[in-house]
């Protein structure tokens, strides 16, 4: 690998421009631990190479992994004293995902060794493995290759019913209260600018954004992180208090996907910029236009990059496109008549000698999911969240023949319910009959 240029050429002004890191922060690295290592002009001012450039981002990019400066600044010097290059170490050796961890284990074999813990609720051996992993390999690595690949296994484990819903909280817990104590012990701030971090109303799923903090806290940004569930009252009064650069918010379902809108619209209102994500916008990507920000990408580590490019060069955001007047009327109409379609459906199913109970849960997330879909302007937004509520039903025992009726049912309310502003509704419905009542594809 050729090396950097090391003729002293630039100012401190340039290092900063080209690492984003903050100059008393270059200074301290260079008093404390070498590195790097300007040059003084005749006037006495600090004058760079381009290696020294790369000094900074090499300690950066460590700083990513999870090391301490301390460490990263050692690594460094002591790849130098046995005549290496540390530029090209990192290369080679450090991103390796397939390195032996101990008596032979790799990384993938360790993330099975602490889900199958966490599914025995085994507190302790879950607890080693963790620590073990931590100990021998860089934060980053065991954030994404154990603890976010476990929480994705265990999670599919639920969805099949081949994992109960007391498994996969405990394995949840676990993830989120080591990640909550390494943002704690994360090191302070490099660059300027703030980041407020949180899940929009209604949304209580915390792991990505509480991974998605950590990253950006080892990359030297400042995060507030609010965690779940953002109320809107005191949003304002929040907002002026924190004062972030870039508010971001994720959401996993579609309900909570169109209260993350309404966050996003009274940010813009306010000139906030701002960012989202999450699984519902990976499920559903046309989704992703009907908010106002920049959307972050398919991953987490996409969207790290999304973040740097947007605090960096500040482009323009997107700006959703008013709701439709149909759309519109149609969710004033249905939010003031739902609770009529809840009591027809619950005589029709006593009818049918079908305990109410058995689909609760469904009806409640079915109004909601109509709710949104009609905030965010498409009713053929519900079709992928039916699919996977019908999915799961079966999964744990409702037949479809019972889901078929239940549907039927609240396709047979809605027409007698609803007026001519219920049109959009009872079109999706007409439409979920002609496919017998399955999922639209």
């Amino acid at each position: 690998m050729a090396l950097p240029p090391k003729e002293p050429t630039f100012n401190l002004k340039v290092v900063l421009s080209e690492t984003g890191v903050k100059a008393h922060t270059v200074r301290a690295w260079e008093k404390k631990y070498g590195l790097p290592r300007p040059m003084r002009s005749k006037g006495g001012h600090r004058v760079y190479t381009q290696h020294d450039i790369s000094i900074v981002k090499w300690l950066m990019a460590r700083l990513e992994e999870g090391m301490t400066i301390r460490r990263a600044a050692e690594l460094w010097q002591n790849i130098e004293e046995k005549g290496g290059d540390a530029l090209d170490y990192v290369g080679n050796q450090l991103d390796d995902l397939n390195t032996i961890f101990e008596k032979g284990q790799t990384l993938g074999e360790i993330r099975q060794a602490w889900v199958n813990s966490c599914l025995r609720f085994d507190d302790a051996s879950a607890e080693k493995y963790l620590t073990q992993a931590f100990a021998l390999y860089p934060i980053k690595m065991v954030c994404l290759e154990i603890l976010q690949k476990s929480m994705v296994q265990v999670g599919d484990l639920w969805f099949e019913n081949k994992a109960t819903a007391q498994q996969e909280l405990f394995t949840s817990a676990k993830a989120i209260k080591r990640l909550s104590a390494l943002l704690a012990g994360a090191p302070n701030p490099t660059r300027l600018g703030k980041l407020l971090i949180a899940c929009p109303p209604g949304e209580e799923h915390t792991f990505s954004i509480l991974l998605l903090s950590l990253l950006l806290r080892y990359q030297g940004w400042n995060v507030v992180y609010l965690g779940p569930n953002l109320p809107l009252a005191q949003l304002e009064p929040t907002i002026n208090a924190i004062e972030p650069n870039l508010v971001i918010l994720a959401a996993q379902r579609l309900e909570t996907a169109a209260s993350l809108g309404k966050v996003t619209q009274l940010l813009a209102k306010m000139g906030v910029t701002s960012a989202f994500g999450g699984s519902i916008f990976n499920l559903i990507p046309s989704l992703r236009y009907q908010i106002s920000g920049h959307f972050l990408g398919e991953t987490i580590e996409g969207a790290v990059q999304v973040i740097n490019k947007v605090m960096t060069f500040e482009p323009p955001m997107h700006i959703a496109p008013p709701l439709a007047l149909d759309y519109a009327a149609a969710l004033n109409h249905y939010d003031s008549t739902q609770y009529l379609v809840d009591f027809d459906i619950r005589q029709a199913l006593e009818k049918e000698h079908i305990p109410f109970a058995h689909l609760e849960d469904t009806n409640d997330r079915l109004k909601k999911s109509i709710l949104a879909a009609l905030s965010l302007g498409n009713m053929d937004y519900i079709n992928s969240e039916l699919g996977l509520a019908q999915q799961l039903m079966n999964n744990y025992g409702i037949p479809i023949e019972l889901q078929k009726k239940y549907l039927r049912a609240y396709h047979q309310s809605s027409k007698i319910r609803l007026s001519a502003k219920g049109k959009i509704i009872n079109n999706w419905f007409d439409d979920l009959a002609q496919a017998d009542y399955h999922a639209l594809a």
